[in-house]
């Protein structure tokens, strides 16, 4: 009786289990949700990070650097918008790798997203951080610790994402409209229309320090005006109208990135030296405290805590939808593949990827982690081109629904493989270690995933969609 009682248990719960994977996602989301989610993780770097591209080449060599990087993301985003409108799945870039790649190319790009949003996450609880103890050393208290508040942000929008996308992303909205808001006030501020009565360019800008190499090494850097526009994608499963939805979300949230760079190098570069620009931890709250306007620093210290949490809350989401739908494809153990049956959400890789942030933000080390983010987006970069090349020869105009169809093809793939391997070039003059160490990573996880895990991998069930065969096939 009791080995029936025990069989009966199991099977039950076999059964249950079976039920939990069955639940999906849950489609709320508006064009509105995918503006946030992607301006959400970026505009960030507006307030931080981005300004050490001043260091390696000027205040003249950064706004070059984010012009040309906006060139870049701007093929980036054309290019996500029309795959991921046709491949409308969680998982972004790797489900489109998957359907058009093969596994291990998919392996990698979903390993990419998952490195680059998590150590982007925890870039961003370290500048709750570092805002906090500025703050407490203006205020006369010099001794706070910034670790308790790292964990505690980190803790509070993994429960929100925990709870449900729509609330988290109505959130993200909210939060990054103010975010951006904070930056057009600063503008209007420093007076842009009488040159000379706050902002001193003339008297700060200066030509290129180090030369059109310095230039090329500040390209690093611009990414950071832009990293994490592609993770609009993330939410395909979960749009109520992916097809119009994404790219519409998409190309208005690299419009909206464009405008912010352009104006936040105009006011920094106005007001603080391009020395001390370059090594700022929180260049736009510093420029704001340069105007002696209090009103403008509390706008702006809300600006950047506001942007940096709408990013960590857009990162959290971003990486655990990518590491959901790797567990669900067996890339990864297939228990991270379970949707939560009330929340609807990918709750256990949300939870398993806290500690792995925490441990990132408990280095201290702001430009070590932004970089192993920025190389780890760049490798997936490089990937778009070729899978767009390949998309189209697969499956031509005409032969499937697009939600959208990105013009000049294939100039865009080509300018953004010749940015792409430029950058590479650029990181590897500042942090060829890192950059050789990330190869080498790569390398690693690749031969594992090949020799152990890809046994597991159901090669039937990855072509989810329902498209005629490719050509030529």
């Amino acid at each position: 009786m009791s080995d029936q009682t025990a069989n009966g248990s199991a099977t039950a719960a076999v059964e249950a289990a079976v039920r939990e994977d069955r639940v999906g996602l849950l489609r709320v989301l508006g064009p509105v949700h995918v503006w946030a989610l992607g301006v959400g993780i970026v505009l960030v770097g507006e307030f931080m990070g981005w300004n050490f591209s001043v260091g390696k080449g000027g205040a003249m060599g950064a706004l070059i650097a984010c012009w040309v990087i906006g060139l870049l993301y701007t093929c980036v985003a054309m290019i996500d918008s029309e795959v991921t409108s046709t491949v409308a799945a969680a998982g972004g870039q790797y489900a489109q790798a998957k359907h058009i790649m093969g596994p291990l190319m998919a392996f990698n790009v979903g390993l990419y997203l998952v490195m680059a949003y998590t150590m982007l996450e925890a870039a961003d609880a370290l500048i709750v951080g570092d805002l906090l103890v500025i703050l407490a050393e203006q205020t006369g208290y010099e001794a706070l610790d910034p670790k308790p508040f790292v964990i505690l942000i980190i803790a509070f929008l993994a429960f929100l994402n925990y709870r449900g996308v729509f609330m988290t992303l109505t959130l993200n909205f909210i939060i990054t409209a103010a975010a951006f808001v904070s930056i057009i006030i600063l503008f209007l501020g420093v007076q842009p229309w009488q040159p000379g009565a706050m902002l001193k360019h003339s008297d700060l800008l200066t030509d290129l320090p180090y030369g059109w190499i310095g230039v090329i090494a500040a390209f690093q850097f611009g990414i950071w005006y832009y990293l994490g526009i592609e993770g609009t994608c993330q939410a395909a499963e979960e749009v109520r109208s992916p097809s119009r939805s994404l790219p519409l979300g998409t190309m208005t949230g690299i419009m909206t990135l464009l405008i912010a760079a352009t104006l936040t190098w105009y006011v920094c570069s106005g007001l603080l030296p391009w020395e001390y620009l370059g090594q700022a931890t929180v260049p736009l709250y510093d420029a704001a405290r340069m105007t002696g306007s209090t009103t403008l620093q509390i706008f702006l210290f809300v600006g950047t805590m506001f942007a940096a949490t709408a990013s960590a809350n857009g990162c959290i989401n971003d990486a655990s939808r990518a590491w959901f739908s790797m567990g669900r494809d067996r890339y990864m153990p297939l228990w991270f593949g379970a949707v939560h049956p009330r929340y609807r959400t990918p709750y256990r890789s949300i939870l398993f990827l806290i500690p792995i942030a925490v441990s990132f933000a408990f280095t201290g080390l702001l430009d070590q982690v932004i970089t192993f983010s920025i190389l780890s987006g760049l490798l997936g970069y490089t990937f778009m081109p070729i899978n767009m090349v390949i998309f189209r020869k697969k499956w031509p105009l005409g032969t499937i629904r697009r939600g959208y169809v990105h013009p000049f093809h294939p100039i865009p793939a080509i300018v953004l493989m010749v940015l792409c391997i430029t950058t590479f070039f650029a990181t590897y003059l500042g942090f060829g270690v890192q950059l050789l160490a990330m190869m080498v990573f790569y390398i690693v996880v690749s031969i594992w995933f090949s020799v152990h895990r890809y046994k597991y991998v159901r090669r039937s069930d990855q072509f989810t969609m329902n498209w005629p065969k490719p050509q030529g096939y």
